[in-house]
This record gives C-alpha cells, sequence and structure tokens, in this order.
C-alpha cells in the first residue's frame, strides 16, 4: 500500500524551491497549484509565486484577480506570507529574451523578420521552450522561496522536458546550418556557392512556402546565432536543475480510468528522466460519511421498507448505497496507479461541497490535501 504524502512537510522544506503539477486536463491541476501556493505562503511563511501555462482564467479568478499576465503580480488578501501569481506569455517571453541578450539594432531586426514572427508565436515547441525560460528567469531571480508551477492540460506538461534537446537538434541541425550560411552578404553564402541553381532554388521554395520566406528564415537564424546559444544553455541549466533535489513533482489525477492512465504515463516518464517524483495527488474522490458497505444499507433499507415504504431513513440508506457503490468503483480504479507506482506517495481528496472560486476556497482545499492520506 502507498504511503501518505505529507505535503505541508514538502510545502514548509527550505530546500524546495520548484513544485510542479503535473497531469491531464480537467483533474483540477491548477486548482492543487493554486492551493498548494497559498498554503506555503501563508501557513509556512515563504515567499511564493505560482506560475501557469495553462490559458484558462481559473487561477486568476480564484486568487482574486482579474487577469494575469507575464509579469508576477501580488495576492492580495493574505493571511500572512507574501504570494504573487502570473501567466506565460510565450511572445513576450522570447521578445524579453531576444532584447535583453543582443544590441537595441539587432533586437529590432530580429522582431521585424517575419519569420520570428511566426516563431515567437504559433511555432510547435515555443510553449514549452518558453516555460522552461521563464522558470530558469523566476530561480535565478532569488525572489521567491518557492516557484509552484502548474503545467500545460495535456501531455505536452511534459514537452518542456524535451525542450534543451529538442532546441540543440535544431540549431546543430544540417538545415540551419545551410541558412545560418545563406544570409546575403555572407562570404560563405550558401546560396552564392550554388550559383546558379540558387535562384531555382529560391524560387521553388517561395513557391511553395510563400514569397521571400527562404530569406527571412536564412536572416534570422544568422541574427540569433549567438542569442540562442545562450538560450540552449540556460534551458540546459534549468533542466539539470528540475533533476536536482531542489525540485519536486507533483502528478495530479482522479479516480478515472484515462485520468489514472495519465498519471502512471506522466510518473514513469519522469522516473525516467530522473525526475524526483514527490507525490500523487488524488482528487474529487466521491465522499462518503460512514463506512457502513453498500449491501448492509440496502439490507436495512430494505427492511424498513416492509414496515414504511415511504420511510425517510430507507432513503437515506439507499443514497448512502449508492455513493459507497461508486467510492467502491472509484477506488478500484485508483489503485491502477498504486500497482504500476507503488513507491510513490499518495493523497486522496474529497470532492469540495463547492466550487473553488476565492481565497477561501483555496485555503479549505489547501487544508483538506495537507490532511489526506493515501486511502480512505
Amino acid at each position: 500500500m502507498a504511503s501518505d504524502l505529507e505535503l505541508d512537510t514538502l510545502l514548509s522544506d527550505e530546500g524546495k524551491r520548484v513544485i510542479a503539477c503535473c497531469g491531464s486536463g480537467g483533474v483540477g491541476k491548477t486548482t492543487t497549484a493554486a492551493a498548494l501556493a497559498l498554503r506555503a505562503a501563508e501557513r509556512h511563511g515563504r515567499r511564493t509565486v505560482v506560475l501557469t501555462i495553462d490559458p484558462a482564467h481559473r487561477l486568476a479568478q480564484s486568487l482574486g484577480m482579474e487577469a494575469l499576465d507575464n509579469t508576477p503580480r501580488p495576492v492580495d488578501g493574505l493571511e500572512g506570507g507574501s504570494l504573487d501569481a502570473m501567466m506565460l506569455d510565450m511572445k513576450r517571453t522570447f521578445d524579453d529574451v531576444v532584447a535583453s541578450h543582443t544590441t537595441p539594432d539587432r533586437a529590432a531586426e530580429i522582431f521585424a523578420n517575419p519569420f520570428y514572427q511566426a516563431v515567437s508565436s504559433t511555432f510547435s515547441g515555443t510553449q514549452e521552450y518558453m516555460a522552461m525560460e521563464k522558470l530558469g528567469q523566476l530561480r535565478a531571480s532569488g525572489r521567491w522561496d518557492l516557484i509552484v508551477l502548474d503545467t500545460p492540460p495535456s501531455r505536452s506538461a511534459l514537452d518542456f522536458l524535451d525542450a534543451p534537446a529538442r532546441l540543440a537538434r535544431f540549431l546543430d541541425g544540417r538545415i540551419i546550418r545551410l541558412l545560418s550560411a545563406s544570409t546575403p552578404g555572407s562570404r560563405r553564402s550558401m546560396l552564392s556557392l550554388m550559383g546558379a541553381s540558387a535562384a531555382v532554388f529560391t524560387r521553388v521554395f517561395n513557391k511553395i512556402l510563400g514569397g521571400h520566406l527562404l530569406t527571412d528564415v536564412a536572416e534570422f537564424t544568422a541574427s540569433l546565432e549567438d542569442t540562442f546559444g545562450g538560450f540552449r544553455k540556460r534551458a540546459e541549466a534549468t533542466f539539470r536543475a528540475l533533476q536536482g533535489d531542489q525540485t519536486s513533482f507533483l502528478v495530479v489525477a482522479t479516480p478515472e480510468p484515462a485520468a489514472i492512465n495519465e498519471a502512471v504515463y506522466f510518473s514513469r516518464r519522469l522516473t525516467e528522466e530522473r525526475m524526483p517524483l514527490d507525490g500523487m495527488i488524488l482528487n474529487r474522490l466521491t465522499p462518503v460519511g460512514a463506512s457502513l458497505p453498500a449491501e448492509r444499507a440496502l439490507g436495512a433499507a430494505a427492511a424498513l421498507e416492509e414496515d414504511d415504504p415511504d420511510s425517510p431513513v430507507a432513503a437515506a440508506l439507499r443514497t448512502h448505497a449508492d455513493l459507497a457503490r461508486r467510492r467502491a468503483s472509484e477506488q478500484r480504479v485508483a489503485a491502477r496507479y498504486g500497482a504500476a507506482c507503488p513507491d510513490i506517495p499518495q493523497a486522496w481528496l474529497p470532492t469540495l461541497g463547492a466550487e473553488v472560486v476565492d481565497l477561501e476556497g483555496l485555503r479549505d482545499f489547501g487544508a483538506t490535501a495537507a490532511g489526506a492520506a493515501a486511502a480512505a
């Protein structure tokens, strides 16, 4: 049987600087991240920032804020401690990094490049890489004792782990090296070396992908050559930090087959990457007020109904039996995680009576999570 996840011990550990919440969509991951960040600030006095990569606005609403952006904003109404919140803006993060690692003139050239505009806004993998970059910035600033990271609501939640390797392959790839050498005016211009065939190549390329794209890509890769190298080094440093003792990963799930399967996937992937996986939080278990088994409840209800078919006690017993059966089914589903990942501590949380929409709801959620056991 899995051991209990001691969340207060984790949140109060001054050696922990990053807690990353992973999980599929719809499992309460954003609420979990916000509640843990709030509890770390209020109960344990840690200077905390919560960063969400989920574009939904639930985090801002529950923290009593109209909106979140790429800048950490203080949360008002705390009962002690310090808490900031922000939401990743990948375009803004990309622009800030470029501006801070090159000259103003070079930055203006990069910003005006159509290919850069596409890469920084819509290119596959940019969000995950910028998440790594932003996390590195927050760690390097030294402003916070603890960073709580709410990852995207899908399997891409772990794509940021691949960001340094993907970037290295991109920069070291044959096509990028060719394009970097193809900037107009370069003494080693690949297109110049190709001679007459270059014009044909360029016309075909532009006909397929749009006018001047080849030139845009070549200029972009050349102007970002030095800056990209810095990106890669910082991403690799952040990746190594995520593997260290200062980081904890928590997998969040619900007692549904698809969510448990995703939780197992996340856990195995984190283990393969040698990331410190410290626990699994199981949300939204059906609450059952008493330990009376469903079969006994139904038997008692049937006996009462023999004397009074409309017995309110019998009706209550049947409702209890339905809840007990549902809870038993959820426990069987959740047990699959323990079977696949027996060494990972767990905390099982019942469904709360109301939706979490404010700080008080987050406090209740955090208190429930901190007191939860591996099974109930």
